[in-house]
């Protein structure tokens, strides 16, 4: 398992944080939001492809993902 912040762009409210943790947890991975530091904190497994599976359903849920 690796651990990794990303920043995001877009999250507004707690609904915003609730929002990207539901996609962190569909994709299979642990994370917690913070629309304050404009960051989620994500713990997921290296081996697969599901980094980029939270990156992309971050995206299509309107949020911009700057790393």
């Amino acid at each position: 398992m690796k651990e990794i912040e990303l920043k995001i762009e877009g999250m507004t409210c707690g609904h915003c944080e609730r929002t990207v943790e539901e996609v962190i947890r569909d994709a299979g991975a642990t994370g917690k939001a913070d629309r304050v530091a404009a960051v989620a904190h994500i713990t997921y497994d290296e081996s697969t492809d599901q980094l980029a599976k939270i990156r992309e359903a971050i995206e299509e849920n309107g949020y911009s993902v700057k790393n």
